[in-house]
């Protein structure tokens, strides 16, 4: 599948994955810094942002995606950042194509099978009715009655476009939701991925735990795992200059 990119800078190659829910939006802070020394591709998953919409979703799928997406823009081997979901793309990527992937940065996700943590979220974005919604702000309001984090809520509702008058999902909200089980299973399981790879995870989010700690650097031995402080799951957000010193460190350290 052809999918939706932006590119900036110049240099050596560096792909960044967005989370579920999320978009190469979320990341054009982030690339602009570290496009000052490099080439920073940030991608639109299928079935998120402006990318292609399919019934089929799946980590082999996707990373196939980044895969011929990294042919067709002639990087040869990329450095891959990949956040939540992201980074499970970014690992059965290396896993599938270990041609094509240089290094690799994992935000805030273990290979590991995870419990649904999402369904809720999915049953308040298809239950809102935006056919009677012309404003971000009115679908923001009746959003709020099943979910009260706001930063949660104003993230969420970066996928609405405005079109002829009429709000509507970027997300391919049904196929996301009936394909979730698909999105939290475990990836990797079988293989020992030799690149040299940075996990980073937030010290308030539970995403990686200590016990997770063995399993990571198991599959993955020539591994680096950082823990940024006072950061949730969203550290690239959370702790910005952190996090950008942190993949400048790993990713200048030859």
């Amino acid at each position: 599948m052809k999918l939706h990119y932006n590119i900036e800078g110049e240099g050596a190659p560096l792909v960044i994955l967005h989370g579920l829910f999320g978009s190469s939006d979320n990341w054009r802070t982030t690339a602009k810094q570290l496009a000052h020394d490099r080439q920073v591709i940030t991608v639109d998953l299928r079935n998120h942002g402006q990318s292609s919409h399919s019934d089929s979703v799946s980590y082999p799928l996707m990373a196939d995606d980044i895969a011929e997406l990294i042919t067709d823009l002639n990087l040869n081997k990329t450095d891959v950042i990949g956040h939540s979901i992201g980074g499970k793309v970014a690992m059965t990527l290396a896993e599938r194509h270990a041609e094509q992937v240089n290094r690799l940065i994992v935000v805030d996700i273990a290979p590991k099978q995870y419990a649904d943590q999402h369904s809720d979220i999915f049953d308040a974005l298809l239950t809102l009715d935006l056919t009677q919604m012309t404003k971000r702000s009115e679908a923001d309001n009746a959003l709020s009655v099943k979910v009260s984090n706001k930063a949660i809520r104003q993230f969420l509702l970066m996928n609405l476009a405005l079109e002829n008058g009429k709000l509507k999902w970027r997300l391919n909200l049904p196929v996301l939701a009936a394909k979730y089980p698909e999105l939290i299973k475990s990836v990797c399981e079988s293989s020992i991925i030799k690149h040299r790879s940075l996990f980073l995870r937030g010290a308030m989010s539970n995403y990686i735990d200590n016990n997770d700690i063995a399993v990571i650097e198991q599959q993955f031995p020539n591994v680096t795992i950082s823990t940024i402080e006072q950061a949730g799951h969203w550290i690239h957000a959370e702790k910005p200059d952190l996090f950008i010193a942190t993949v400048q460190q790993f990713l200048n350290d030859d």
